[in-house]
C-alpha cells in the first residue's frame, strides 16, 4: 500500500550539522504553517488507503497531543502497519508518548546522533545518555515496540573510543532498528560550511578524517551485525521483520504522497515537490513542476538496499560497461541475476551511483 509522508520543519534549536529545510521559526510562522498542513491534507482525495505514515522534521515530536490528532484524523487506514514520528531526545514524557500511541503511532525514531556529552555540546544538542535511556523506558512503558536510534560518524571530537561508547549505548538499550549516517560535509549546514570555508567554529577542525569515519561506519557495521541488527540499506540496520516499511518504499520506487514544505511525492510514474521553503509553501509560491521517473533511477535507488536490483535484460545492455567496471573493481557484485554493492562498494557509493546517472 502507498505511504504518507508529513513534513514539519520546525525545530527548538538548529544542529550544526544539520543540512534539513527545517529550523527555528516564530510561533505565528508555526500556527499558520500547522494551519495550511492541516486544510492540504484534509483536501487531498484519497483513491487508496496508506498502509504507512512517517512524519518528518525538523522536529514533530513537539507538536501538541490536540494538533497531532488534528493532523493525522482525516488520514485513512488507522491503525496502519508502521506510523513513525521523529523525536528528538529530552522531552518525551510518558503524557507525550501516551499521546502518539491514541494518535496511531507505533514507530519512533531518535534523533541521539552520539551518546558522548562532548559531541553532543558541539552540535547544539541538550540530552545526555542517561535522559536517552530514561526516554526509551518511557516509550517501551506506553506500547512503542519499534524504535530507531540516529547516530552520526563524523562528528567533531569523535574518535574511535567514544564511538564505541555509542554503540555500547546502542547494546544497552536494544532498539529494533539503527540508522547510521556519515557526516555530510556542504554549504547547507553550519558545520560544513565552516569545514570548507577552513574555519574553526562548532570544532571544525576537529572532525575526524573521511577514513576514519569510513572505519566508523565498518565497526558500527560489524558490531550491529553480532547483535542481530543487520544493514539492509546503506545507512540503515534492522533486526529480522523491523526494516522501516515507510522508507523501503522510497528505495523500491513504490508510491507516496507527501504533505507540507519541501514534502515529496511519488505515484509510481511521476514526482512532484512542494515548495521547500515554509514562506513559499504558505505563499504557494514556488510550485515544482512534476518530473517524469527516469529509468536509471532504479541503479541509484535499489542499489542502496542490501539485497541489490535485478536489471532487466535491456538495462544489462544500456549499463554494461559500468556494470563490468564496478564488477572488476570490487564494487558490485552479481549473483543469479542479482546487482549488488559489495562492502567496499557501499563506502564508494556515490561514485557508483554517478556513474549511472551520467548515461
Amino acid at each position: 500500500m502507498p505511504g504518507v509522508y508529513i513534513s514539519y520543519p520546525f525545530c527548538a534549536q538548529k544542529c550544526t550539522y544539520c543540512n534539513f529545510a527545517s529550523g527555528v521559526f516564530s510561533r505565528d510562522l508555526e500556527v499558520r504553517y500547522r494551519d495550511a498542513l492541516a486544510r492540504e491534507i484534509r483536501a487531498h482525495a484519497w483513491p487508496w488507503t496508506p498502509g504507512t505514515l512517517y512524519l518528518g522534521g525538523g522536529t514533530p515530536s513537539h507538536l501538541a497531543p490536540d494538533a497531532l490528532r488534528a493532523l493525522l484524523e482525516p488520514i485513512p487506514g488507522r491503525p496502519w502497519a508502521e506510523a513513525t514520528i521523529e523525536a528528538a531526545p529530552g522531552n518525551i514524557t510518558p503524557e507525550a508518548a501516551g499521546a502518539w500511541v491514541r494518535a496511531g503511532i507505533n514507530r519512533v525514531s531518535l534523533g541521539v546522533q552520539s551518546f558522548v556529552e562532548k559531541e553532543l555540546r558541539r552540535t547544539g544538542r541538550t540530552h545526555t545518555a542517561p535522559v536517552v535511556a530514561g526516554e526509551v523506558a518511557v516509550l517501551r512503558a506506553a506500547g512503542i515496540r519499534n524504535i530507531n536510534i540516529d547516530l552520526i560518524a563524523g562528528l567533531s571530537g569523535q574518535n574511535e573510543a567514544s564511538w564505541r561508547e555509542s554503540l555500547d549505548w546502542v547494546e544497552r538499550l536494544a532498539p529494533e532498528h539503527v540508522s547510521i549516517y556519515m557526516l555530510e560535509v556542504d554549504e547547507d549546514s553550519r558545520l560544513g560550511k565552516e569545514m570548507l570555508l577552513g574555519g574553526v567554529r562548532y570544532g571544525a577542525l576537529d572532525t575526524p578524517s573521511d577514513d576514519a569515519t569510513a572505519d566508523f561506519y565498518e565497526l558500527a557495521v560489524e558490531r550491529l551485525a553480532a547483535l542481530g541488527i543487520a544493514r539492509y540499506e546503506i545507512s540503515n540496520f534492522a533486526r529480522c521483520g523491523f526494516e522501516s516499511r515507510h522508507n523501503l518504499k522510497y528505495w523500491k520506487l513504490e508510491p507516496y504522497i507527501g504533505f507540507g514544505a519541501d514534502a515529496h511525492s511519488f505515484d509510481g510514474r511521476t514526482r512532484h515537490q512542494n515548495p521547500e521553503s515554509v514562506e513559499d509553501y504558505l505563499s504557494g509560491a514556488g510550485q515544482v513542476d512534476d518530473v517524469p521517473h527516469l529509468s536509471d533511477e532504479r541503479f541509484f535507488i535499489g542499489l542502496r538496499l542490501s539485497a541489490g536490483i535485478r536489471p532487466t535484460p535491456e538495462e544489462w545492455r544500456r549499463f554494461d560497461a559500468p556494470i563490468h567496471r564496478f564488477l572488476d573493481a570490487g564494487l558490485l557484485e552479481t549473483d543469479g541475476g542479482t546487482l549488488r554493492l559489495t562492502n567496499r562498494g557501499v563506502l564508494l557509493s556515490n561514485e557508483v551511483f554517478q556513474e549511472f546517472l551520467n548515461l
